[in-house]
């Protein structure tokens, strides 16, 4: 689950986002909706911690200031409309950097097992 309280977001001097309450439960699709300009995108930047904000973020109940950064990639992923990689990395090292570092972080297997499910396998 992913709860947020009292989420305020401020650009410049702008206030952006302010008292902004949001809760996404397992297994439950949630929306955000709103007009243009209302926040939705500066709502998951915050959640995402891409913007500074203030409030309270927990994800399964634990704050996510508490986590390790690994500890959130292995727990939080994020999909933007569009990406670009800024750095010469291949598609097999782009997967690799997914895995949970530790155990499992230099089983080639998984990536090409990965890659294969997406139909990315040549």
């Amino acid at each position: 689950m992913i709860s947020a309280r009292d989420i305020q977001v401020q650009i410049g001097k702008t206030p952006i986002l302010h008292g902004v309450d949001f809760t996404a439960k397992p297994g439950q699709v949630t929306a955000i909706v709103g007009p243009n300009g209302s926040g939705k995108t500066t709502l998951l930047r915050a959640l995402t911690d891409e913007v500074p904000w203030t409030g309270n973020i927990a994800i399964n109940g634990q704050d996510i200031n508490t986590y390790k950064p690994w500890e959130l990639a292995a727990i939080r992923g994020v999909l933007p409309q569009a990406a670009t990689l800024a750095f010469p990395f291949t598609v097999i090292e782009v997967v690799r950097m997914g895995l949970q570092s530790g155990i499992h972080g230099e089983q080639d297997s998984i990536v090409q097992q990965a890659l294969h499910t997406v139909g990315l396998v040549g």
